[in-house]
C-alpha cells in the first residue's frame, strides 16, 4: 500500500500497479494501436503506389511516429492518464504527488516506451518494474510519475483545514513556477497530517517549509501570516491556478467558496486549525459611549480585519 496526496491536499491510500496488471493493460493498447497501424499502413501504401521508394519510406516512417509513438501520447494527454487497457483494467497514470499528468509526463513515458516497450519487447520495462519498489519502468522514473489501481477501497482520508479567510488572493501574484513536485508532496502531507504532530515540532517544521517555499517562489514568507496558514494559502492558490487552467475562468469564479474557511460558530475548531494555534475567546462589544450614543455610528466587528488566531507554541 502506497500513500498518494492529490491536487487537493487529500491523503489517498492507494495500490501501486503490479506488472501483470500493467502487462495487460500494455498487451490490450499494443493490439489496439497494431490494429490501427496496420489500417492506417494499408490505406497509406494504397494511396501512394504511384509515389518513389524515398517517398513511400518517409511514409512509413512518420505513420510510426504518428501511430505507435504520438497516438499513445495523445491518448494519455487527453485522458488524464486513462488509454484504453488502463481503462479497461482499472489503472491510471498519475503524477508523483497523486495530481493528474499533462503533456509532458506522457510525452516523456511515451518516448522511453518506445525503447524499453517496443523496440526490446518489454523485456526492459519488466526488468525495471520488478526492480522497483512501486513497481514503476524507466518511462515513469523520468517523467515522475506512477500508475496505480483505482478500483479498490478508499481508507478514510485526511482532511487538511483551509487557510484563514482574510489571506484569500494575498498571494495571487507569487511565481509557483520553480517550485518542484517533491516539495509541493512535502508541504501537502504535513496539512494533512499537522494536527497529529506535537505542536512544537509542527510549528518547526511548517517553517522550515515556508522557508524552502518562499526560496522556491523568490518573495520572503510574510512575517504577519503564521508559518502553517502561509503553506495552505499558497496551496490553494495553486489549486485556484490549476482549475482556471483545467475548466477556465467561470469555475475559478464561482469556486466552492463555503469551503474556504470555517463558518459561524466554528470559533474554536477554526482556532485549532493549526498547530500552536491557541482558541480565542470571542469578545463581546463594548459598551457604547455617550458619543456613539448621541449619534455616531459604532464600528461593526465585520469592519475589522479577523484576527488570524494562530500564535507561536509557548
Amino acid at each position: 500500500m502506497s500513500e498518494l496526496v492529490t491536487g487537493e491536499a487529500v491523503a489517498l491510500e492507494l495500490r501501486p500497479a503490479r506488472l501483470p496488471s500493467r502487462a495487460l493493460a500494455v498487451l490490450i493498447d499494443l493490439i489496439v494501436v497494431m490494429v490501427v497501424y496496420i489500417a492506417v499502413t494499408i490505406a497509406v501504401v494504397a494511396a501512394s503506389a504511384s509515389l518513389d521508394d524515398a517517398a513511400q519510406v518517409a511514409l512509413s516512417i512518420a505513420v510510426f511516429l504518428l501511430v505507435l509513438v504520438g497516438g499513445p501520447i495523445a491518448v494519455e494527454t487527453l485522458s488524464h492518464g486513462r488509454s484504453l487497457g488502463k481503462l479497461a483494467v482499472g489503472l491510471r497514470v498519475v503524477r508523483d504527488d497523486g495530481g493528474p499528468i499533462r503533456f509532458r509526463h506522457a510525452l516523456v513515458r511515451g518516448a522511453i516506451g518506445v525503447v524499453e516497450i517496443l523496440l526490446t519487447f518489454g523485456v526492459v520495462a519488466c526488468i525495471a518494474s520488478l526492480v522497483s519498489a512501486r513497481g514503476r519502468r524507466l518511462g515513469d522514473v523520468f517523467a515522475g510519475t506512477l500508475v496505480v489501481r483505482e478500483r479498490i477501497p478508499v481508507a478514510p482520508s485526511g482532511f487538511a483545514p483551509p487557510p484563514p479567510p482574510w489571506l484569500a488572493g494575498r498571494f495571487a501574484e507569487l511565481d509557483l513556477s520553480a517550485v518542484p513536485d517533491g516539495l509541493w508532496l512535502a508541504v501537502r502531507q504535513y496539512l494533512t497530517r499537522m494536527h497529529q504532530l506535537d505542536p512544537q515540532v509542527g510549528w518547526a517544521m511548517a517553517e522550515r517549509l515556508a522557508s524552502d517555499l518562499a526560496t522556491r517562489t523568490g518573495a520572503p514568507a510574510p512575517r504577519d501570516v503564521p508559518p502553517g496558514a502561509y503553506l495552505a494559502a499558497v496551496v490553494q492558490e495553486r489549486q485556484a491556478r490549476e482549475s482556471r487552467r483545467a475548466f477556465g475562468s467561470a469555475t475559478a469564479v464561482a469556486g466552492p467558496s463555503p469551503a474556504v474557511g470555517p463558518g459561524p460558530g466554528a470559533g474554536a475548531q477554526g482556532a485549532h486549525a493549526y498547530p500552536g494555534a491557541r482558541p480565542t475567546a470571542p469578545s463581546s462589544p463594548p459598551p457604547p459611549s455617550e458619543e456613539s450614543s448621541a449619534g455616531s455610528r459604532p464600528t461593526l466587528p465585520s469592519e475589522s480585519r479577523p484576527a488570524s488566531g494562530f500564535v507561536p507554541p509557548a
